[in-house]
């Protein structure tokens, strides 16, 4: 093969790359794009779930993971122990309608708050509960939100919006800090409160955590759920 030909081959590989790598870009762009586009309307909910006035719904994500739960006993040196279920750590994938298919948007886990806000509490815990674009890699921490003292949640069954009896709790979580991407992204910095409804599994385990022998043990108990994401209005 001579030179000349080596060299055009390796420049038609280089094209082909950035040509993927647009492509790539470009979807993930017009996905971004298309998600904001989208006309957001949450289910009514009762009070305590909805937002304060002045916020506005802007994005969803219908969520696919697990609840994690460790036994712990109920009180130092006790002898019973109990699922951690006020302590739960979330692993999902948030999804939506983009185009012909459903395509990821969001991760869900639980990180250390880096850049919290006025609501956060003071000390911060260990990990927050953490929403992070799939697009731009911005970051949203969130706890449940209180209301007159009362946690913003309701039982799994008690609601349309909250149908299925047995579930995890419906919430309103309020947002306890925020992260620009990387590269500047800032789809999710604008969150101030989230909702999750429709939930449906994710309950701790009805066995296996009720003395200090089971101390230790660990479930993972699927769910799925959606969450609106509510910024404040201009």
């Amino acid at each position: 093969m001579s030179h000349n030909g080596s060299r055009n081959i390796k420049a038609a590989a280089r094209v082909r790359s950035l040509f993927r790598a647009a492509l790539v870009l470009g979807f993930a762009l017009g996905a971004v794009t298309y998600a904001r586009a989208q006309p957001v309307s949450p289910p009514d909910t009762p009070f305590l779930i909805t937002p304060p006035e002045g916020n506005s719904a802007f994005w969803v994500g219908h969520a696919v993971g697990t609840q994690g739960y460790v036994c712990l006993p109920t009180s130092a040196g006790a002898s019973t122990a109990s699922w951690t279920v006020n302590s739960a750590r979330p692993e999902a994938t948030l999804f939506q309608d983009v185009g012909e298919q459903d395509r990821q948007i969001i991760t869900h886990f639980l990180s250390p708050n880096t850049n919290p806000n006025e609501a956060a509490p003071k000390p911060l815990p260990f990990g927050n509960a953490t929403w992070q674009s799939s697009f731009d890699s911005s970051k949203v921490w969130a706890q449940v939100f209180d209301v007159n003292s009362m946690p913003a949640s309701i039982p799994a069954g008690s609601h349309p919006s909250c149908p299925n009896t047995g579930s995890i709790p419906c919430l309103l979580l309020e947002s306890i800090g925020s992260e620009t991407g990387p590269t500047g992204g800032k789809v999710l910095t604008r969150t101030s409160f989230i909702q999750r409804l429709n939930t449906k599994g994710g309950a701790a385990p009805g066995t296996g955590c009720s003395t200090s022998a089971d101390v230790g043990r660990q479930a993972l108990v699927p769910y799925t759920a959606d969450y609106f994401f509510f910024k404040k209005d201009k």
